[in-house]
């Protein structure tokens, strides 16, 4: 299990996602990009897995890209680095897209493409001792994962362009006010924190959430009346689902409702 470079498991309604690179700071290869994305498709359409929690081994959440990959890898070559950046960029979207809520749960350092990772997170725990920031420029890197756009759509351009220029390391503490992180938790309370956020969603259904982030993530893009639009016609077609007509009839009958998924 040691080996692997991203531990996953099946427990308490949630995929939980390990990055296994302590030695170097959980940076993504491949290799870890692949794992990810293997982990993913196994739960994908289980409706038992009602969130995906994503977290590092030791010191740090991520450190970002492996730069020793690039160097020694891919170097100066362009069709390296675009080969390289389009599975990253594509396992970015994979988990911002993915039909669960997917938590964050940020046990230390996570910086550039680390910070990306977390981005692309619908909800965010951070350990007290947790440090975020965009170290791209402390390397002349250029962001890859999406950083330039989804930062600044998450905490505003002023504040995005200074993490960004500086390649400052920010306390997650500071990042709550700005939205960008939901919670910040004592160290030894990270995971039991996500585990209390998954315990209230697993008695959801996995069809009002994965229709919930569609609505909201969708309606992100568009104008207010084509969001609101959006909306009405998602209700239209819930009317006829089981989960729907599930949940109004355990209301009447005073019991738990039983979900599906469906």
């Amino acid at each position: 299990m040691s080996e692997q470079v991203v531990v996953s498991d099946v427990r308490k309604g949630a995929l939980w996602l390990r990055l296994n690179r302590p030695d170097a700071m959980n940076a993504l290869s491949p290799a870890v990009l692949t794992g990810i994305n293997g982990a993913l498709d196994k739960v994908e359409h289980d409706p038992e897995v009602k969130a995906v929690v994503l977290t590092g081994t030791g010191r740090a959440f991520s450190a970002g890209a492996d730069l020793k990959y690039l160097r020694g890898e891919v170097g100066g070559d362009s069709g390296k680095m675009h080969d390289f950046l389009s599975q990253v960029i594509g396992t970015m979207e994979r988990l911002e897209r993915f039909p669960r809520p997917v938590i964050a749960a940020v046990n230390g350092m996570a910086l550039a493409g680390g910070l990306e990772l977390v981005l692309c997170c619908d909800l965010v725990i951070a350990a007290r001792s947790a440090k975020l920031g965009d170290a791209h420029a402390n390397y002349g890197l250029l962001p890859g994962g999406g950083g330039s756009v989804r930062l600044p759509r998450k905490i505003g351009p002023t504040r995005a362009k200074y993490l960004l220029y500086t390649g400052e390391f920010v306390p997650a503490e500071e990042l709550v006010t700005c939205g960008l992180v939901n919670e910040v938790v004592e160290d030894e309370d990270l995971i039991p924190a996500a585990e209390r956020l998954i315990a209230k969603m697993a008695t959801k259904s996995s069809l009002v959430l994965r229709r919930m982030k569609a609505l909201v993530d969708d309606g992100l893009e568009q104008p207010s009346a084509t969001a609101l639009r959006l909306e009405l016609i998602a209700g239209e077609v819930h009317a006829t689902s089981h989960d729907m007509n599930e949940g109004l009839a355990a209301f009447q009958e005073k019991r738990k409702p039983r979900f599906i998924g469906r």
